[in-house]
């Protein structure tokens, strides 16, 4: 049997705030290399995001360096491909060397999905990497293929790698999949992403059907979507305030004979969990309300009028306090006192607010011809718009 861990989401280099994560991005991945070595698995899965932005800490690639050589001198194989936070070009850097440490490192689609094999008692297991790709970059090494939308662009590349269904496949891929037109539960940044203006389109799971397990990055709730096989591992760590009621889990998966895959979810514990209290502010610093004061706290205040310095107050007691509203507040917008900014805009109507903001004129229909070209180009508009 093959047995693998599946993550995503890592996220290495992201702040709450103020508060810088790495102590605790390193806390979670010294604990999965724990359970890798509990279980015995054969490799880790890393679906994309490995950093939360392009150009990332020093801090966030030696630890990233750190887990990647833990693994190594374990002989844990790994493989892992960039998702829409990384830059493709840096994750990628390296990748043949990393190879003859047992590290499989995708980071550019390069046109041609190669296989990595593990063989077992049952035959192989064939592990197929698809980092986050665009269908302008699919379009352009198969020019005589109709891509249309990124449904089309992974169809295509999927069906160029020219698996062998009679054997097992695996897939790492990291987009936003659905099932039936049904979105998977959302959490975290990436729900921002589903509006009309967006970084990633919808790709339907059926286009992973024959795939014996299909690891998916980007949404930060792990959860299945369209079959068990076809799934979200979701963020080892709790990175929102919508992500607080999360338990966060890394995916165990054992490859037996064809047509049977085990999944599993390890409860993932972190140093300092992530939560949300609410009460008047004299209730919330009574003693025997305050619990577990290192977690990071966000605070929804129910007192009627807003109290000075109630961040510094509360930080005496909730240091790693990320942030305060007030009930009444939210409750206003429930009610329609405040109004919200509008959130579905058109792509065109947006680019207009901004450049008049910006430059105090109208936007030009050529200038607005360019700026939507590159962001067809660019994913941000569905190639069909």
């Amino acid at each position: 049997m093959v047995v693998f861990l599946h993550l995503s989401d890592l996220h290495l280099g992201r702040s709450l705030n103020d508060f810088d994560l790495l102590e605790d991005q390193k806390y979670i991945l010294d604990e999965v290399i724990r359970l890798a070595e509990q279980e015995k698995a054969d490799a880790v899965l890393l679906a994309g995001d490995l950093y939360d932005r392009p150009i990332p800490p020093e801090g966030a690639v030696r630890l990233l360096d750190q887990f990647l050589s833990a693994l190594a001198e374990r002989r844990i194989k790994v493989f892992l491909i960039s998702g829409n936070h990384d830059s493709d070009d840096r994750v990628h850097f390296g990748s043949s060397l990393f190879r003859n440490s047992g590290v499989y490192v995708e980071g550019v689609y390069r046109g041609k999905l190669e296989p990595v094999t593990i063989e077992d008692q049952y035959g192989p297991v064939n592990f197929y990497l698809l980092p986050f790709v665009k269908a302008s970059q699919v379009r352009a090494y198969h020019p005589d293929a109709e891509i249309a939308n990124y449904d089309d662009a992974v169809r295509t590349a999927l069906e160029d790698a020219g698996m062998d269904t009679s054997v097992r496949n695996v897939l790492l891929a990291h987009q936003f999949v659905t099932d039936g037109g049904k979105d998977p539960d959302l959490g975290g940044s990436e729900s921002s992403s589903t509006r009309n203006v967006g970084t990633i389109e919808r790709i339907s799971s059926h286009a992973f059907d024959g795939i014996d397990y299909v690891a998916l990055g980007h949404i930060h709730s792990a959860q299945a979507i369209g079959r068990p096989e076809v799934r979200y591992a979701g963020s080892p760590l709790k990175y929102s305030l919508s992500e607080v009621d999360h338990k966060k889990t890394a995916t165990l998966v054992t490859m037996g004979p064809k047509g049977k895959v085990d999944i599993k979810e390890l409860p993932l514990t972190p140093m300092r969990d992530l939560r949300h209290i609410k009460g008047r502010l004299e209730q919330l610093l009574r003693p025997e309300h305050i619990a577990d004061p290192e977690d990071y706290i966000y605070v929804t205040l129910t007192d009627e009028t807003p109290i000075d310095n109630a961040m510094g107050i509360l930080q005496q007691y909730y240091p790693r306090t990320v942030s305060i509203d007030y009930e009444r507040d939210r409750q206003a917008v429930l009610e329609g006192d405040i109004v919200l900014p509008e959130d579905t805009k058109s792509f065109e109507q947006l680019i207009t607010d901004f450049y008049h903001l910006i430059y105090g004129t109208d936007i030009t229909d050529a200038e607005m011809a360019l700026m939507q070209r590159a962001a067809k180009e660019a994913g941000i508009l569905h190639e069909t718009d």
